[in-house]
């Protein structure tokens, strides 16, 4: 119990501080003092700020799937895994514009995917399509959403993603259905 609160308390005040600054001015020894803890405490847990970085979108991530609701479009589906990052613009813009910036667009990617596999397999429920034709769907919208993401993050992140999100929803509405329908009907051939 101690240790998990040790762990929120260091990812707490570090995602405070990417808030006010830019990644590569964040040492260890910062995060130690408002932390109020000793460097070798922070070591305990991690190797280096990177490596909280990493457990960061990991286990933002993990909430993204622990969320995940069969009842959910895939925009609001989305929208719940982008709730960290529109908390956080600054940190995500600090991020971004750091050499950490993969590590961002990996957490993005794999929230993209996640959100669009689950969404799939719940619209082709009772639709033949085959599991090849599935990834690729999937894949093929786990890139888009990642891209407009970047370009958003790119952008300063000015326009609401609410707004974004509901309108592909709108212009791309029965999209994801009407190919896994013609996945099946190749499929018959």
């Amino acid at each position: 119990m101690a240790q998990q609160y040790t762990r929120k308390m260091i990812r707490d005040a570090f995602i405070k501080m990417l808030n006010e600054c830019q990644l590569n001015k964040i040492t260890v020894k910062d995060i130690a003092t408002a932390c109020e803890i000793n460097r070798n405490t922070f070591y305990y847990y991690y190797t280096d700020v990177y490596a909280l970085l990493s457990e960061l979108f990991q286990t933002e991530l993990q909430i993204v799937i622990d969320e995940y609701n069969d009842t959910l479009s895939w925009e609001e589906s989305f929208l719940v895994a982008a709730k960290f990052a529109i908390e956080n613009k600054k940190a995500i813009y600090h991020v971004y514009n750091s050499m950490q910036r993969e590590e961002l667009e990996n957490y993005i990617y794999n929230v993209s995917g996640n959100v669009m596999i689950r969404y799939i397999e719940k619209v082709s429920s009772g639709i033949s399509a085959s599991l090849e034709d599935k990834k690729l769907i999937a894949s093929f919208y786990q890139c888009a959403l990642t891209e407009m993401v970047l370009r958003w993050i790119a952008s300063g992140m000015k326009e609401d993603p609410d707004n974004i999100i509901r309108r592909i929803g709108q212009l791309f509405d029965g999209n994801i259905e009407l190919s896994l329908k013609r996945s099946a009907a190749l499929n018959d051939f």
